[in-house]
């Protein structure tokens, strides 16, 4: 695919999600400027509905499943944002959403899950058993 290809498609994909993801800012970090001599701004991806950017990937993935994917629901490891992301987009097309997470994740984590009604299922000591 040319690059111009590449740029029509990601244009593409940015418009199939405009009203779930948030616009977030730039802001340039003096810190990170001075030690890389040159102007580094930071993507402030916090402000995202789910609070990283990971909603993007999800929705995309999501979006492009067949009728029979859609059907089985999906289901992801996650420690906590992306499971997030998989979830909203899971819920926003009506599909079953299941996110295996470490025990001992974070309450605010798994709620914030479940209130995308995501499936939780608590497994393992670390996010590689999840």
């Amino acid at each position: 695919m040319s690059k111009t290809g590449h740029i029509e498609e990601i244009r593409k994909i940015r418009e199939s999600f405009s009203d779930l993801v948030h616009y977030t800012p730039l802001e340039l970090n003096h810190t990170f400027s001075l030690m890389a001599n040159n102007e580094v701004y930071l993507k402030l991806e916090n402000f995202q509905r789910t609070g990283a950017f990971k909603i993007r990937g999800a929705f995309n993935k999501i979006s492009k499943l067949n009728d029979d994917e859609k059907r089985a629901g999906v289901i992801t490891a996650s420690a906590g944002n992306h499971g997030q992301g998989v979830a909203l987009a899971a819920r926003l097309f009506n599909i079953k959403s299941t996110i295996v997470v470490p025990e001992g994740t974070p309450i605010v984590k798994i709620e914030a899950i479940k209130n995308y009604d995501g499936n939780i299922i608590e497994y393992g000591n670390s996010y590689d058993d999840a």
